[in-house]
């Protein structure tokens, strides 16, 4: 049995299947705000995204959680022109990974010395590439950054690797222009994320494939 819904960008084999994927994604997704949390409190620099929101934050006094969504939120409204196709994923990953991050922030303090803090942004880092895998592998559609990426691509026919630089590279500047924090972390993100999603999405995408074809099975039996 196969469940398909147009608000659903997932084929599930069954009911249990699309619960499960319903778990994994929030899980992912608020894992991702708790590694969000960690690399903000490691005090290093952050990843371009995050320059923006901390800038945004320091400028207008608001949470970095809550620009964090209102940020999601307007790059959602650029989805319009670009005809790109929301998803529960998408919805879910605008409004969840805020909050989850301001939530870390309250119950983790901010280190006493780099040495503890360049661990944490580390330890962030990781988590981050682990809870994108969990959320990707979902199949609920994209963030809104990434459909933000895919849609400019389509539109422009660019290549993948120019659309991104230039809006990593945008928010970037526009962020250290409000005060958000430009370090060695930026850098280590901007080298690192790629290679850790390498790893932890095959492996969660291949765990999510068995996982559903295991249920399949069973809903036959």
């Amino acid at each position: 049995m196969q469940l398909r819904s147009p608000f659903l960008p997932v084929t599930a084999t069954s009911g249990r299947d699309l619960a499960e994927r319903l778990a994994q994604l929030v899980i992912g997704l608020f894992l991702y705000g708790v590694a969000l949390g960690f690399m903000v409190r490691g005090g290093i620099g952050v990843a371009p995204w995050d320059v923006l929101a901390l800038g945004v934050s320091e400028q207008f006094g608001l949470g970095y959680g809550l620009v964090t969504v209102l940020v999601s939120i307007v790059v959602l409204l650029l989805w319009i022109p670009l005809r790109q196709r929301v998803g529960i994923g998408t919805v879910l990953n605008a409004l969840l990974i805020g909050p989850s991050a301001d939530l870390t922030l309250t119950v983790v303090p901010a280190p006493p010395s780099v040495w503890i803090g360049a661990p944490m942004f580390v330890a962030g880092l990781v988590l981050l590439a682990f809870a994108t895998g969990l959320y990707i592998a979902a199949d609920f559609g994209p963030g809104p950054r990434d459909g933000l990426m895919t849609g400019l691509v389509a539109r422009t026919g660019w290549r993948v690797w120019i659309v991104r630089t230039l809006i990593e590279g945008s928010v970037l500047v526009i962020g250290f222009v409000l005060g958000g924090p430009v370090g060695v972390g930026t850098v280590l993100f901007a080298f690192g994320v790629g290679p850790l999603v390498g790893v932890f999405l095959p492996w969660a995408t291949r765990m999510r494939a068995a996982r559903s074809q295991q249920l399949a099975r069973t809903s036959r039996v």
